[in-house]
């Protein structure tokens, strides 16, 4: 949700002596752009700066790939950074130095599309992370989710020997079934769960909670009141404080999320989970 096209909400029914919308609630966060003809569905906002995300990501790595030179220029430097940070610091170190090659475009892909999405909460105009609608991050989690489980079958070459390997060795008998049963909950409910409720969940609160100080501190501002409008001025200050402790966490979730990525794929391929 845009702190400015929100502030506009809140603003013109003050003016027309109304009640405000304020605080935000998470109905503020449906924001249809047109409906799609012949369905009962909406393209959304979200949607759109998901798109533009993903246009972005293709020219920046178009741009500074297209003449690779072994001396490189500064936008193929960044980039390769990005890269040495994907390949290294989260396939190679998860999944190990045999077995990660495969998995770096995928693992990079997904760390840099995240990342970016993120950002869009907290850079104008744009000020909308999409990660803060949980479908997004339940359909990159389904991405994972088909990825380790694809992997792990093909690695064991049974689906028997894929749901045995999930027993330590050296169990009794009769509590098999039982870990087991943890297991595949672990495994087909928990993870996949809990990876997008993690991003949902973080991006989510931290927009709802920017909105708060930056809307609320116009809504203080537009009182007139000397006192309430003194108030908005570290309301504001504290505001740009949390948008540079939110640019901090949307890295962090995107790093978190492909590093979870990789250890479940790293997971898939070791001989004993």
């Amino acid at each position: 949700m845009s702190a400015t096209m929100t502030a506009a909400g809140l603003v013109l029914p003050m003016a027309e002596g109304e009640s405000s919308h304020f605080p935000p609630t998470p109905g503020d966060f449906w924001q249809p752009l047109f409906a799609i003809p012949g369905t009962e569905y909406y393209f959304t906002r979200p949607m759109l700066l998901m798109a533009i995300a993903t246009v972005i990501l293709m020219v920046w790595l178009w741009l500074t790939t297209r003449q690779a030179a072994l001396v490189p220029g500064k936008g193929q430097w960044l980039t390769e950074q990005v890269y040495n940070f994907g390949r290294n610091g989260i396939a190679r170190d998860m999944i190990g130095s045999k077995e990660f090659m495969p998995f770096v475009p995928f693992l990079f892909s997904l760390f840099v599309f995240i990342l970016l999405n993120n950002l869009m909460g907290i850079v104008p105009p744009f000020q909308n992370p999409t990660m803060a609608r949980v479908a997004f991050p339940i359909g990159l989690t389904l991405l994972v989710y088909v990825v380790y489980h694809w992997v792990g079958l093909r690695k064991k070459g049974s689906i028997g020997a894929y749901l045995g390997g999930m027993l330590p060795s050296g169990l009794p008998g009769w509590i098999k079934p039982f870990i087991l049963l943890l297991e595949l909950i672990t495994f087909f409910i928990t993870r996949p769960l809990t990876l997008a409720l993690r991003l949902f969940g973080n991006m989510f609160a931290g927009h709802m909670l920017l909105v708060v100080f930056i809307v609320g501190g116009w809504y203080l501002f537009k009182t007139y009141d000397p006192g309430l409008m003194l108030v908005a001025i570290p309301a504001w200050i504290l505001g740009v404080a949390l948008t540079a402790f939110e640019a901090l966490v949307q890295f962090l979730q995107a790093y978190v999320f492909t590093l979870l990525a990789a250890s479940y794929i790293g997971g898939a391929l070791a001989d004993e989970h």
